[in-house]
């Protein structure tokens, strides 16, 4: 019953609609009883031949009056009920995917995508499932067990119905033992469907990579392994939860037995009539639903409970990136001072970051170049808040940018990394997703900034054409570039571009970072890139390896010196001279 008590709050909430659904029971049992008890009447009368017509037709008339109360009153406990286990469920799914939506970079470094969307579908459906199935099994067994019970007892014979009772408590000990072994085997089932869950998920998402490397035949065997694992864990649930019928059925002969031999054995010695007894065996058909009733909820609760516990701990998970109480509620302008002794990600045992400190007056581009993983990236993500524990500190306005409250903060940083995520929508929404109140005209002139327009142009519908599931229907550049629209749009007062130009050519980068010069005077930019051609222009540029910054300067002051810089500019030259000679030997 744990797992009633851990839903305490949300039943205490919704309480009267839960009372008014358990009356709608309580009142469809006692409604229950009168049916054998007028069907054992007529019995008797018919075998004492003194059943009359009008007796017969009042009879019927009850019968009909009661299924069609009968009727009503489910109907009632239906909408009450399974209702309020609606409502959990949507209450559920709502504080659920708001948690998801605050919880910071190492919360999902953490969890894995499939098993987030395990807990969101398969437990809360369990869960959902005890206040809806698990309080009708639990309300209705009590209240037509007892209800029966008692007609059994006064309207009968409460000797007989004593006897008759004899095997029901081994039920209750045989359940509770099943209980516990089911709640074990649920919570490795659930386990196991999230493993299956972020095996699909993966594969779906990285078909192209598989195909390409054809690896599809391994990827299915893998994925075949994978779910006769599964299979193999759901068995044994199903194994525990099958033998509550047969369990039950056992029982319930049992005390078929006991009923037919000393009902019958009653009946001869006069203590009952014949009727009373076709009564009495009507009860007791009608005491299969609760004992079956009981079986099932222990099956919802231990597979609510098992559920429960998996996402509130989810729930209970701490995001390290929250506002302090007295959050500056202004947007983020000014100056940015990047200022950091050192910086380790979570987990790791080496620093990432190794005293790198740079001041950005606000209005000029910085650019950041490097080896791959030499903390390019690092610098943008402490930048965006997404890593708060670091040793030092970045402000912007001169107000340290944990000071500033996320919703104001954020929204004025326009951020575009390598790989951008594009929702399945129309090319508009995707550019107005970062600011939804957005005109069409400010939509297309995003669009020209970014080198985009003229591509949207010769789509089959313009600004209008879906882009499919993460920009699949445009290439590799288009995608970058209207990622960078959508930056744009919100017009942030840091724009941060993380190799962002990567899958351009060199005459579209030329023309981005034209724009860009022109439209974003006074707003600060960081051009975090591989190709050199990107940051030439840079009021300052960083050259980082292992975390440090190994050079800095302008363009200019850094081809005079011997060094990465220089080294990795004379290679691109001459890389660019060698493909526009090759070009022209194609020609």
């Amino acid at each position: 019953m744990s797992i009633f008590r851990k839903l305490a709050w949300f039943f205490k909430i919704e309480k009267w609609n839960y009372l008014i659904g358990v009356i709608f029971l309580l009142l469809v049992a006692v409604l229950n009883v009168l049916p054998p008890k007028i069907i054992g009447n007529l019995v008797q009368l018919i075998s004492t031949n003194k059943l009359k017509a009008t007796t017969l037709t009042f009879s019927l008339i009850v019968l009909v009056s009661v299924a069609i109360l009968q009727y009503l009153f489910r109907f009632g406990w239906r909408s009450r009920i399974f209702g309020g286990a609606a409502r959990l469920e949507k209450t559920l799914r709502s504080r659920l995917f708001t948690h998801y939506m605050q919880m910071d970079q190492t919360f999902y470094q953490e969890h894995r995508t499939g098993d987030l969307m395990a807990h969101a579908t398969n437990d809360l459906q369990a869960i959902q499932q005890v206040a809806g199935s698990g309080i009708l099994s639990f309300a209705d067994s009590i209240i037509t067990g007892i209800t029966t019970i008692i007609a059994m007892m006064v309207l009968v014979d409460w000797r007989l119905t004593l006897l008759a009772m004899i095997p029901f408590p081994l039920l209750a000990i045989s359940a509770g033992y099943l209980g516990t072994k089911i709640h074990i085997a649920f919570r490795k089932s659930q386990a196991a469907f999230s493993r299956l869950n972020n095996k699909t998920q993966e594969s779906v998402m990285g078909i192209k990579v598989i195909k390409s490397l054809g690896q599809d035949k391994e990827d299915t065997a893998d994925f075949e392994k994978l779910i006769d694992q599964t299979i193999k864990i759901n068995r044994k649930v199903n194994a525990l939860d099958a033998m509550f019928n047969p369990m039950t059925t056992i029982l319930i002969g049992v005390s078929y037995m006991i009923t037919l031999v000393l009902g019958g054995s009653f009946v001869v010695h006069n203590v009952i009539n014949i009727g009373q007894l076709v009564s009495f065996i009507s009860y007791i058909t009608m005491l299969i639903w609760p004992m079956f009733a009981i079986g099932n909820l222990f099956n919802i609760m231990e597979r609510g409970n098992a559920s429960y516990d998996r996402v509130n701990l989810l729930l209970h998970a701490k995001s390290s990136i929250i506002d302090d109480k007295h959050a500056v509620k202004q947007r983020a302008t000014g100056d940015l001072n990047f200022a950091i002794q050192s910086f380790t990600y979570p987990g790791d045992e080496q620093s990432s970051l190794n005293r790198v400190s740079f001041k950005l007056p606000a209005g000029n581009t910085l650019g950041l170049v490097g080896k791959v993983g030499t903390g390019k990236s690092t610098i943008m993500k402490l930048i965006l808040r997404e890593f708060d524990d670091y040793k030092g500190e970045i402000t912007v306005g001169g107000i340290n940018i944990k000071d500033y409250a996320l919703n104001t903060y954020l929204p004025s940083i326009g951020y575009v990394p390598e790989e951008s995520f594009l929702f399945s929508d129309t090319i508009k929404n995707n550019i107005k997703f970062g600011d939804f109140s957005a005109t069409d005209e400010e939509v297309i002139e995003a669009a020209k900034k970014s080198d985009l327009y003229d591509d949207i142009l010769d789509q089959p519908d313009q600004f209008d054409t879906e882009v499919g599931e993460q920009g699949v229907s445009l290439s590799g550049g288009q995608r970058q570039r209207l990622a960078i629209a959508r930056a744009l749009i919100i017009n942030p007062e840091i724009l941060l571009l993380d190799d962002a130009l990567s899958a351009v050519d060199g005459e579209t980068e030329h023309e981005i970072l034209k724009e860009l010069r022109k439209e974003r005077k006074g707003k600060t930019t960081i051009i975090a890139a591989h190709r050199l051609s990107s940051v030439m222009n840079a009021n300052e540029i960083l050259v980082l390896d292992s975390g440090e910054i190994i050079q800095r300067g302008t363009h200019e002051e850094l081809l005079k010196q011997d060094g990465w810089y220089q080294d990795m500019f004379h290679r691109q030259q001459m890389e660019t001279k060698i493909a526009k000679e090759g070009d022209l030997d194609a020609e």
